[in-house]
């Protein structure tokens, strides 16, 4: 254990004249391989560009833009595997980031994969429903905004922008257009977070609650399920983030004390589909170096000058 601690330790950044500046850490990202603007290479040079020292890849259900990444990776920048899967409990949706798991274990990769396939013809019903609203919205210009990511609904939010139909990505997410329940909502099949856990932790991996108080969003789980959560394996709540104000933040930074968690900061980038920018909320250098500790599938990448 004290060689494997060592290794990783290794892998911490270390800023370059200590005591000047704060190494900066930014562990939820988006880039095209999801529902972010940015190429998973312009996602690294831009985090580089914004000064953070440290990035995670964390795209809806999928890790194929890691490799893009990496050849990409400038010096001086760390790259960190990660994931941020759909999950579903008791009716509400929440999502689940991954960080530092082996991307080809095979529980993990099927399931990835199984939430992934099915974002097609959940958009495609999204779509429909759209044009029963009388929305002139079509599949061919969702899938053209998606690209090669996995598709969702910031595309065909966005989708709805071009149109003139909202101002705004964040103004689709109501009640009238694609939030939970809302009438042009399908909903996808989502995981069950208790077997996310297992399956994050099958594939060495570190297991974060995602903004879990983002009632902007919709429903959100109770506190006792993020108890239930912290007692089957959870590692970690997000707590920084854009959709929690103040005093939420301080309520989940509390809570995570009392129940033994990791409390995280990130800003959730998306490029330019939202508002916030690359370290926006960070995560604290000792939050960081205890994920690394307590991950076994992947290490942090040290960037060597990418193309």
């Amino acid at each position: 254990m004290v060689l494997w601690a060592a290794m990783l330790d290794a892998f911490l950044p270390v800023p370059s004249s200590p005591g000047v500046r704060t190494v900066r850490i930014d562990l939820h990202c988006h880039s095209t391989a999801s529902d972010g603007t940015d190429t998973p290479a312009e996602l690294v040079r831009n985090a580089a560009a914004a000064g953070l020292d440290v990035v995670a890849l964390t795209d809806h259900d999928t890790t194929r833009g890691y490799a893009e990444a990496i050849a990409a990776l400038p010096a001086g920048l760390t790259l960190v595997t990660g994931a941020e899967l759909s999950c579903r409990l008791d009716g509400v949706s929440m999502h689940m980031l991954a960080y530092l798991f082996d991307p080809e274990e095979p529980a993990l990769f099927a399931e990835r994969e199984l939430v992934r396939d099915d974002r097609v013809p959940r958009a495609q019903g999204m779509v429909a429903k759209l044009r029963e609203l009388g929305v002139p919205i079509t599949w061919e210009r969702v899938a053209r905004i998606a690209g090669d990511g996995s598709v969702g609904r910031p595309h065909v939010a966005t989708a709805l922008v071009e149109l003139g139909v909202v101002p705004t990505v964040n103004d689709a997410f109501t009640g009238d257009w694609l939030a939970d329940g809302a009438r042009a909502y399908v909903p996808k099949h989502e995981t069950d977070p208790f077997e996310a856990l297992r399956l994050i932790k099958g594939a060495g991996g570190v297991a974060v609650f995602a903004h879990p108080a983002a009632s902007k969003r919709g429903l959100t789980v109770p506190e006792s399920a993020i108890a239930e959560l912290a007692a089957a394996g959870l590692d970690g709540i997000e707590v920084d983030h854009m959709d929690h104000e103040p005093e939420t933040r301080a309520r989940l930074r509390g809570l995570a004390a009392e129940l033994g968690l990791l409390g995280t900061g990130s800003s959730d980038y998306h490029g330019s589909r939202k508002t916030c920018v690359l370290g926006e909320y960070t995560t604290d250098p000792e939050v960081y170096g205890e994920i690394t500790r307590r991950a076994t599938g992947a290490f942090p990448v040290p960037g060597t000058g990418g193309v």
